[in-house]
């Protein structure tokens, strides 16, 4: 069975170098290795100094790399599904439509596609491992998050097949003008509906796929790397690992280094009594850039020695129902939220949990359907909602 590994942090803590090592130590022990970038600032190309393109390139012996280009994916495969949305809305003049060109389709949609890429790769067996280099972490929670909000929406927006759109199909374009998708288009939205509910058993399958975290220690970035372990949580994914990046070393006698040492040997202790559930890896600051496969062998020889590090190094039931005297209880682990930080909902199918500008929509077992959501408390990082 193949492995992904998801490395995401704070823009700037220096997850690229940190990915890339774990990909070159596993191509250097045999494993075909795949490395891959969904952030578009390119920069795998810029660390293995080559230029990477939207199919896999050679890196080094069990290497590839790959920059994907969402809007070359999107355009690949699904290119009709942009003129399904466009066609189901009218305009009053011709500049409308065109202004409405780029936006046509829901908001991040495209980086979707670097997902399904990715899920591609997967499926074709040719890698035992895929490393991915992921955007900051506001933009990979919102990757990540958004096959299961997409699905959502098309559960609502399509949910009828395609006898129903054949009989509606001229209803609504002379009730309504709104123009309903044709076969061809149904074909294709019907087939990304499959594979983003393929693509969610993906990356929430804890066998196979494991987000690792890398920060520095400074004070604001650690505060972040905390808010982002709860949300990733709260979203179901698997975090096996936290990889905490440019530590001073204590030989470095330069004074300039005095306050700075302090500063991190406090954040280092606040890291590891945080993150004591989860495997913790110190990378060392270096006083040179880390550029080609000899600067990452550097990492892998100071930092990435465990001979376990590509194994699923921690693995948390998130989200669990359990029965109860007076009817079900779920359970879901949120670490590091604090009390009165939630806002809960219910809508009959579905719990709907907001934690700061974060909403995750539960969808709620029929055998529930005739229960009602009744007590909610947060204990130890739980989150258990009562159902009677």
């Amino acid at each position: 069975m193949g492995r992904i590994l998801i490395f995401t942090g704070k823009g700037g803590v220096g997850k690229t170098s940190i990915a890339a090592a774990h990909a070159v130590k596993a191509a250097g022990e045999g494993r075909k290795t795949l490395i891959v970038s969904t952030d578009m600032a390119h920069n795998l190309s810029d660390l293995f100094m080559m230029e990477l393109k939207e199919e896999p390139v050679e890196l080094m012996e069990n290497l590839h790399g790959l920059e994907i280009d969402p809007n070359y994916e999107m355009e690949r495969y699904y290119g009709t599904i942009a003129k399904t949305f466009k066609s189901m809305l009218t305009f009053e003049k011709p500049k409308d439509s065109q202004i409405f060109e780029d936006i046509v389709v829901f908001p991040g949609i495209e980086e979707l596609f670097s997902l399904l890429k990715i899920k591609e790769l997967f499926d074709s067996g040719g890698y035992e491992l895929i490393v991915v280099d992921c955007a900051p972490t506001g933009e990979t929670l919102a990757l990540l998050k958004f096959p299961e909000l997409f699905s959502w929406y098309m559960e609502k927006l399509f949910p009828v097949g395609k006898v129903a759109m054949k009989v509606l199909r001229p209803i609504s374009k002379a009730a309504f003008k709104i123009e309903m998708p044709d076969d061809r288009a149904m074909n294709d939205i019907e087939r990304l509906y499959v594979k983003l509910g393929q693509l969610q058993a993906l990356l929430k399958d804890r066998d196979i796929s494991s987000i690792r975290l890398v920060t520095v220690p400074e004070k604001m970035v650690v505060e972040e790397t905390k808010r982002n372990y709860m949300y990733l949580n709260l979203y179901n994914f698997n975090v096996d690992g936290l990889y905490i990046n440019r530590i001073i070393p204590g030989d470095a006698v330069n004074s300039f280094f005095h306050d700075w040492k302090l500063i991190q040997k406090s954040c280092l202790e606040e890291i590891e009594a945080v993150f004591a559930n989860i495997p913790v890896y110190r990378v060392k600051w270096y006083q040179t850039d880390i550029i080609g496969v000899e600067g990452l062998q550097r990492i892998v020889q100071d930092s990435l020695g465990d001979e376990n590090i590509f194994k699923v190094l921690k693995t948390t039931l998130n989200e669990t129902f359990t029965k109860t005297e007076k009817g079900y209880r779920l359970d879901i682990y949120v670490p590091l939220a604090e009390k009165g930080a939630f806002d809960l909902f219910e809508s009959g199918t579905e719990v709907i949990i907001k934690i700061g500008n974060f909403k995750r929509n539960i969808p709620v077992p029929n055998t529930l359907r005739k229960y009602r959501m009744t007590t909610a408390r947060l204990e130890e990082g739980v989150l258990s909602i009562d159902f009677e």
